[in-house]
């Protein structure tokens, strides 16, 4: 079962993405580069360091979930189960900080 997933606005990514056919081509997409340029570029382009934030935090969500064993080293045999336990994983990630944010939510 296929989710739908719209037309990404952004590609943000490291320094290793930066070349310009990469560039061109997501912007002949429609899709706009978040991609800090390379030091030795003699005319760096341009690159919205506000919305790169966003891309660390992503980083930091996949390394909490990777720190479960069963999700980093895919136990799960069919594809379900894994999707099922890497549920779980975000569940027990998320709930602490949602019940710090409203203390009544659960009880």
């Amino acid at each position: 079962m296929a989710m739908p997933v719209g037309k990404p606005r952004r590609f943000l990514a490291d320094k290793g993405y930066d070349a310009d056919f990469l560039r061109e081509e997501l912007l002949l997409q429609g899709t706009r580069p978040v991609i800090p340029p390379k030091a030795n570029r003699k005319a760096p382009p341009a690159c919205d360091f506000r919305a790169y934030k966003d891309r660390n935090r992503i980083e930091q969500m996949f390394n909490r979930i990777k720190q479960f064993r069963r999700v980093a080293t895919r136990y799960d045999k069919t594809r379900k189960s894994f999707e099922g336990f890497l549920a779980l994983a975000a569940a027990k990630i998320w709930l602490p900080y949602c019940c710090q944010q409203d203390p009544g939510l659960f009880g």
